[in-house]
């Protein structure tokens, strides 16, 4: 006797149910890319019993007369795919007839549905695998599936299902997921009668981002296109800002040409390209739609359709950093125009230099280099001042009075709009523009300028060192030893200069000049460190991720410190500074500099409204 048999129908569907059907959520997905695909511009979602007790979708799509009804539970049936070469090139979500003979070998199936040229419809029951009935019916144009009893046998998959509560969750993610797949066509989802979602049509792209994150504040919009129309490939959609961010991955959702998926590739490319502006452990949040040549995209590989695999996976994660970049830039275009307004009465000339010899300093200099007429022992022997200048707050000449305007110095012009009040807790400014209360981190402020110089400088190679009148020399580990040998040429561009001496010391006899005044040891020892626990295997990136790690904590260390009291020519200097700066709205790490009240807000706080 023959060890090898074939599997009876019924056995065979329960197999390809446990594929397809894991629980409530994925009937409720195959079943709404089905409406979506027969043309629903309606669909009504009924859960009971958190999906296993009812699960019914409605929908005003073309239809099915009694034979494609009858057809649509047979296995391997579908209205989607007709010769072998659709298959390299899928332009549909769900297979209509694929997953209703799987999700009816493991509950009562119940379809009712009336094509637009009939008059009657068809009504069709299935039970665990079986057809139990088929006879007309009445109902408006449209189809309705109704699934009771899920897992009714199959105890043993139904024990492995969550609470109610999380079946219901999950529910609500597929239906906000294919929302936004399909902004024309309105979704509605009741459990246990009660109204849960309600999203109508009509809204547009961004309406429907805002219904299904239910934010009222600006979104971040992004839209960036690469190569022709036919084989081009463009990224669309909303990011939630950055403040708006929490650490759930799940709030980003993906759609590839209109699918919702989840890759960890294109994620990743966003958080790429949101680097520093999202706090360590936080994650960005929005719909991004990605459009590209359906050839370019393999959507069988997972049996639900959830994961994608692309064909040039490295030029795609390529893109979406660019383009997530871009909108990055353009919402700091935004931001500037709206806090930076320039009065209408404001001569057009540059700021005058405030840093003097006779003024206490604590902004290390970001400006640009001096100009090639300029002596370089002049610029030199200016910036050692500037080092050379931390003065105790009290000896502060320029403190700002209390309940004060703070205006701005002679010879300087205020072309940046706002209207410094003071400074609060040593650390914020405090300015007022128009009916606006703008509040600015002055060490987050000017961290993110100094880590945009070095940034620029590392692009070029040409990060400034400051050679030290007295070498410095350092006892290495082993472990710090090897990691200066590996990573001796950025060790270098960052402004080093290190020399054996002897076994395991070495002398340094360059830093970088921003963090110049820092004990020389301590910092190439905190390099080294960083540089050692970095990974190893990273991705491809203009600025290597464990050398952007190392220019933002330089960057910290030099940047102006919570608690310096800053004089006005100070304040006005570093206004001038983020204006000027190509971003500036979030420091490296991620942390907001600017906040902005409004006097409605204020006014509400104080119940004057």
């Amino acid at each position: 006797m023959s060890r090898i048999r074939i599997l009876s129908e019924h056995i065979a569907n329960q197999i390809a149910a446990g594929e397809v059907v894991e629980r409530p959520a994925s009937v409720v997905k195959e079943l709404l890319e089905n409406s979506l695909d027969a043309g629903a511009t309606r669909i009504a979602v009924q859960i009971e019993g958190g999906g296993t007790r009812l699960i019914r979708v409605m929908d005003n799509g073309a239809g099915m007369d009694e034979d494609d009804v009858l057809l649509s539970i047979e296995r391997h049936a579908t209205s989607k795919l007709r010769d072998e070469s659709q298959l390299a090139a899928i332009a549909t979500l769900g297979f209509r007839g694929e997953a209703l003979p799987s999700i009816g070998s493991v509950a009562r199936l119940t379809i009712l549905s009336r094509p637009r040229d009939r008059e009657t419809g068809t009504r069709a029951e299935v039970r665990y695998g079986r057809l139990h009935a088929v006879h007309e019916d009445g109902c408006a144009r449209g189809t309705i599936i109704e699934i009771r009893s899920l897992f009714g046998n199959v105890p043993a998959r139904k024990k492995f299902l969550k609470s109610a509560r999380t079946e219901l969750y999950h529910i609500e993610e597929v239906i906000r997921n294919q929302a936004l797949a399909s902004v024309d066509a309105a979704f509605s989802l009741q459990v246990d009668g009660r109204p849960v979602l309600d999203l109508p049509a009509g809204g547009g792209v961004e309406q429907r981002v805002r219904d299904v994150f239910r934010c009222q504040d600006p979104l971040l919009p992004v839209d960036f296109t690469a190569g022709d129309e036919k084989n081009g490939i463009r990224l669309s959609g909303y990011l939630l800002q950055p403040d708006a961010s929490s650490s759930r991955t799940n709030r980003l959702r993906i759609l590839v040409n209109g699918r919702p998926v989840r890759d960890r590739m294109v994620r990743h490319g966003v958080v790429e390209g949101l680097q520093g502006f999202l706090m360590k452990g936080q994650a960005p949040a929005g719909a991004l739609f990605l459009q590209l040549a359906p050839a370019e995209v393999d959507v069988n590989v997972h049996p639900a359709k959830l994961e994608i695999r692309f064909r040039s996976s490295r030029e795609v994660h390529r893109f979406v950093v660019q383009a997530v970049a871009a909108a990055i830039r353009a919402y700091q275009e935004e931001i500037r125009s709206d806090i930076f307004s320039i009065p209408a009465a404001a001569p057009e000339q540059p700021a005058a230099p405030v840093f003097t010899a006779e003024a206490p300093r604590h902004l290390p200099s970001s400006s640009p280099p001096a100009a090639a007429s300029e002596p370089a022992e002049s610029v030199r022997r200016a910036e050692t001042m500037v080092r050379q200048s931390a003065e105790p707050a009290a000896s502060f000449r320029h403190d700002p009075e209390p309940f004060s305007v703070v205006k701005p110095p002679a010879g300087l012009v205020d072309f940046t709009g706002l209207t410094i009040i003071g400074q609060f807790f040593k650390l914020y400014l405090l300015c007022e523009q128009d009916d606006r209360l703008i509040v600015i981190d002055q060490h987050a402020a000017h961290e993110r300028i100094m880590y945009q110089r070095l940034r620029r400088d590392y692009l070029r190679r040409d990060i400034p060192g400051q050679n030290l009148m007295f070498p410095v020399s350092v006892e290495l580990d082993p472990r710090q030893l090897e990691t200066l040998k590996r990573y001796d040429a950025d060790v270098a561009l960052l402004g080093f200069a290190v020399e054996d001496f002897g076994e395991s010391t070495r002398v340094i006899k360059a830093v970088p000049a921003l963090v110049s005044h820092l004990d020389p040891a301590e910092t190439l020892v905190e390099i080294l460190e960083s540089l050692y626990s970095a990974p190893r295997d990273e991705p491809a990136a203009v600025v290597p991720p464990r050398i952007d790690h190392l220019l933002a904590s330089m960057a910290c260390k030099a940047a102006v410190k919570a608690g310096n009291r800053l004089a006005p020519a100070e304040m006005f200097e570093l206004l001038r500074r983020m204006k000027e700066s190509e971003l500036f709205s979030h420091c490296p790490h991620g942390r907001p500099v600017v906040k902005i009240f409004s006097k409605q807000d204020i006014e509400k706080w104080f119940h004057r409204l």
